[in-house]
């Protein structure tokens, strides 16, 4: 009876299991491994490597500013990772040139009078140091516009200058961290009133005027951020100011967010060594000034420029398909960092958790028809360089879309760089067959949290922007992302000296990870590729790196 009533439940137990294959094939989706998805999550869950893989990238190598040697050391550890897990093919795969790298080497500040206080900051990216401590008064010459520079001619020299207005800060009464609600998820799901100006999402805000010298035009990674840093570092040079100094362009309470102060260009203009330092107390030395007072700063900044080798690089590791290898499926996130923290959260998790994924799927030993590819990109804060390379050389240029034969093997590529946030939802980039696949693989994971399809409605990309799954679609390639809980990634984090392994949820980067590794394992194994939509039409005028 008992070995009877055994027979039973397994023949029971597989009937269940056919008929919830069944209903996640219905309507477009695709049939589920239950049993793939279980060792993935032991895996994930039992056996995570996440956070020891995070540790190296930001306690150890961090922070890792393109091209320096930070960044070419992490890559040298990640490769060995790599192959240790059994991965073929890995190396490093070269594109630019791109210019100098850089590091920070030693940062102190002070206010020496009239009383002592440590200035918490750092310098910004490409700026020197200052060849051991320096002291001087400082002198408040906030910069609107280039006109600006006459007023100042002449009265800087040997000085410590503050160039931008105080800010102006407010009482937080709100959490800085948010995980977002079921309603907001829904919410972010759904298609906007196509009446709206930029239809598929909010309208943008206001852009500064044409010319406005603000902290956050002053760090943009767009040309005409590095064009008015030009400009001002080239005054600030002939003035022969001593050290330039910033309150960054958000944050306060002790985080500083700051990028940008010179070039990685060997060609462009050399400012004086720069600094961005709490608002609080840049507003402090304003108001000693505006009250008469003559306060002195020292500084003792050494820093490194890394110009041996002056191309970039991604770094590739594959585990080969058994029946398909020359179709691809790709994971990864952005390898390089600011320098202000140690780049914990951008983008440490987002390559930490691509190398999990594939650490995941290399330890199953599961057969997979296609090849499934790792990419942690380079140059991505100075505007995705290394994913634009990377895509325009193997797959097709933007300007003439005359496609490689690897175009039509490429199915899908899987980015993470949103932070430490558990996934909430993932993107179909206006697919609707893409969505009931993506929609059949989260069915059996909604306990995890990921409940939501995105952009079902979207439009194409039209031009590449904010990551670097922009850079796969931009070009008709499905390059995903993940829709994440933001927690205090724009409020804290982000390109701020509070990027650090701290602030990392240990539990939702599992959860990524195990998500990563089975979103490429189930197109990794379909039958056939993932759709998509209509290539599109060559753009002379695109600019791609």
């Amino acid at each position: 009876m008992i070995r009877f009533a055994s027979k039973l439940s397994a023949v029971a137990c597989a009937a269940a299991l056919a008929l919830g294959t069944a209903a996640h094939a219905q309507n477009g989706g695709d049939p589920i491994d239950l049993v793939a998805l279980n060792a993935i999550k032991n895996q994930a869950f039992q056996h995570s490597q996440v956070m020891e893989n995070l540790y190296y990238l930001s306690e150890v190598y961090g922070p890792r500013v393109n091209n320096s040697r930070n960044h070419r050391a992490a890559a040298d550890w990640a490769m060995k990772q790599m192959k240790e897990w059994g991965l073929q093919n890995v190396h490093l795969e070269s594109w630019g040139p791109f210019g100098y790298g850089w590091q920070i080497k030693k940062y102190y500040g002070s206010l020496d009078n009239p009383s002592y206080a440590a200035l918490i900051g750092f310098p910004l990216a490409w700026t020197p140091g200052t060849n051991g401590p320096v002291t001087s008064e400082a002198v408040f010459a906030p910069l609107h516009t280039e006109a600006d520079f006459a007023k100042y001619k002449g009265k800087l020299k040997g000085k410590i200058v503050l160039f931008f207005e105080p800010r102006t800060l407010t009482l937080h009464t709100e959490a800085e961290a948010h995980r977002l609600t079921e309603a907001e998820v829904e919410a972010r799901a759904q298609t906007q009133d196509p009446s709206r100006s930029g239809f598929g999402g909010a309208p943008n805000a206001a852009a500064p005027r044409p010319g406005d010298i603000t902290p956050s035009t002053f760090s943009t990674a767009a040309a005409s951020g590095q064009v008015l840093r030009n400009k001002i570092n080239t005054f600030f040079k002939e003035e022969g100011v001593l050290v330039a100094v910033t309150p960054g362009y958000n944050g306060d309470g002790g985080t500083v967010f700051g990028s940008y102060g010179g070039s990685q260009n060997p060609s462009d203009p050399v400012g004086p060594p720069m600094v961005a330092i709490t608002p609080e107390q840049y507003n402090r030395v304003v108001r000693l000034l505006d009250h008469g007072e003559k306060p002195k700063l020292t500084f003792d900044i050494q820093v490194e420029y890394q110009r041996d080798d002056q191309n970039g690089f991604n770094v590739i590791g594959e585990i080969p398909g058994t029946t398909k290898p020359e179709e691809v499926v790709m994971v990864g996130g952005h390898f390089d960092s600011w320098q202000g923290g140690t780049g914990a959260t951008d983008n440490g998790t987002g390559s930490s958790v691509a190398m999990e994924a594939v650490r995941i799927l290399a330890t199953l030993k599961k057969p997979m028809a296609r090849t499934v590819r790792v990419a942690l990109w380079g140059g991505e804060e100075e505007g995705l360089y290394g994913s634009l390379a990377y895509v325009q050389k193997r797959f097709a240029p933007r300007t003439t879309m005359v496609k490689t034969p690897e175009y039509d093997k490429l199915d899908v590529y899987f980015n993470d760089d949103n932070g430490s946030g558990r996934f909430r939802g993932v993107s179909a980039l206006g697919n609707d067959q893409l969505a009931a696949i993506f929609r059949s693989w989260i069915a059996p994971i909604k306990d995890l949290q990921i409940t939501t399809v995105t952009g079902v409605t979207a439009g194409p990309t039209t031009a590449p922007g904010g990551t670097d799954s922009t850079s796969f679609s931009w070009i008709g390639l499905n390059g995903v992302g993940f829709m994440q809980d933001p927690l205090e990634y724009g409020t804290r984090t982000h390109h701020s000296n509070m990027d650090l392994y701290d602030r990392v949820q240990k539990g939702d980067v599992m959860q990524g990870s195990m998500i990563e590794a089975w979103f490429a394992y189930n197109a990794a194994t379909r039958p056939d590729m993932l759709p998509r939509l209509e290539t599109p039409a060559p753009d002379p005028k695109a600019k791609g790196f």
